[in-house]
């Protein structure tokens, strides 16, 4: 079997000893004589493994089940960007909202949608002005604000905050989606966490949200039931069909991340990996223009840039195909260069970029 290295933003690379125990699933899964794709999301095969997933979850993000609940949904991140302001941003309340790259802007954008003229969506902070080459250092907060939304890994424009700025005295809402598990942090500081899986966690199709209960227990009751956080925690998470396979394949990477020496082994590998292609970017500043301007703001998941001479771009694609790897050419909206490693991602392939990366700039 030929293994490229995918340096795509997502859906992104699995372990490989993941992968081997799902395709076992796909044909068989346990005793049941069923495919776990067959399986009903009500019997006892699959029910095991929804009840396990959300424990090791909670287990791993170093949380109490008697505080926090574990809702699986469907629509990605994106339909969250909705969601919340729909449970959370009641008629003359105000919600606080950080920029910092597309992601954040359109979860802004959606909320103040769901705002109308009944509440209000404030820019607390935002690094538009440099175009998104660093995260804000400028904060400026509601009194009494609702919650605070902040996007922590930028994908497209290359920033993550690692740590987790002072936000504020209102519940803090992250969209983690993209650096999810990939760094040790205290979730407890966070009333809501929420992230798609096909970054860190699993494939895609199963969007994670970690709430406080006592956060979810203010949410607003007036919306439709399939859109309220509260009626997905009642009902188990099966007010819906939910997506059952992904959520396996989640378990499945809970597991795997366990056994590699749990998210402190996960981040040291991170900032390794890294390390290597930001060493090699830096190495020939004649050549290569990193995008983020901050150090400590890049993001160890998504390292983004460009060659100065834009007339090389394409050998470089061309080279670097030849070597065995896939999806290092930049957003559409932004152009240049992107190296997603996300937790899975080989140190092996950090390695051959670098090299490339060397080599192209001594030609």
């Amino acid at each position: 079997m030929k293994r490229i290295y995918n340096f795509s933003a997502g859906p992104a690379t699995l372990p490989l000893p993941v992968l081997e125990e799902a395709s076992k699933a796909v044909l068989e899964f346990g005793n049941s004589g069923m495919s776990l794709l067959e399986l009903s999301h009500r019997g006892k095969h699959y029910e095991a493994v929804h009840a396990e997933t959300r424990q090791l979850l909670l287990k791993t993000m170093g949380l109490k089940a008697e505080e926090y609940s574990v809702l699986f949904m469907g629509g990605g991140a994106s339909t969250q960007f909705a969601t919340i302001p729909m449970n959370f941003l009641k008629a003359g309340s105000s919600a606080d909202y950080i920029v910092e790259g597309e992601w954040g802007n359109k979860a802004f954008k959606e909320a103040q949608k769901v705002a109308g003229s009944s509440a209000t969506v404030n820019l607390a902070g935002s690094s538009e002005a440099n175009k998104f080459s660093s995260c804000a250092k400028d904060f400026k907060f509601s009194p009494s604000a609702a919650y605070t939304h902040l996007t922590t890994n930028n994908t497209i424009e290359g920033t993550q905050h690692r740590v987790i700025p002072d936000l504020g005295n209102a519940p803090i809402i992250l969209d983690a989606s993209s650096d999810f598990l990939s760094h040790e942090l205290d979730y407890n500081r966070f009333s809501l966490i929420y992230a798609g899986a096909q970054k860190n966690a699993g494939p895609a199709g199963v969007t994670m949200i970690i709430v406080k209960k006592s956060f979810m227990a203010g949410g607003r009751t007036d919306v439709p039931s399939i859109f309220q956080y509260a009626a997905h925690d009642k009902a188990d998470s099966l007010l819906n069909t939910p997506p059952t396979f992904p959520i396996y394949v989640v378990n499945l990477i809970l597991k795997w991340i366990e056994k590699e020496g749990g998210v402190k082994t996960i981040d040291a590998r991170n900032q390794k990996k890294a390390g290597l292609i930001y060493a090699a970017l830096d190495a020939f500043p004649d050549v290569y223009d990193p995008a983020v301007t901050v150090k400590e703001d890049r993001s160890l998941m998504n390292i983004t840039w460009r060659i100065k001479n834009a007339d090389r771009e394409k050998e470089f694609l061309a080279e670097s195909e030849k070597r065995g790897m896939d999806g290092l050419k930049g957003h559409r909206n932004v152009g240049g260069f992107r190296a997603s490693v996300y937790n899975a991602f080989p140190i092996e392939g950090c390695e051959a970029l670098a090299e490339l990366l060397k080599e192209f700039a001594k030609k």
